[in-house]
């Protein structure tokens, strides 16, 4: 695994993880405003778990970084 992780891995896997976090936020924001409440503490920790599992999936490999 060690050999996995280098610089450019790293940028790689934050961009997708900010990508998706922020996707995660968007859409559990606009859920939130139909069901009519919006619930910060709930789009806040969804968003985090999204981006922890983004990592987690960036260590199979990003198919970006040969």
């Amino acid at each position: 695994m060690i050999g996995i992780i280098s610089e450019k891995w790293l940028k790689a896997a934050m961009v997708r993880a900010v990508k998706t976090v922020s996707q995660t936020a968007v859409a559990t924001v606009g859920t939130s405003a139909l069901i009519g409440d919006v619930n910060w503490q709930i789009v806040l920790s969804a968003s985090l778990l999204s981006g922890i599992l983004s990592i987690l999936t960036s260590l199979a490999g990003i198919p970006e970084i040969k």
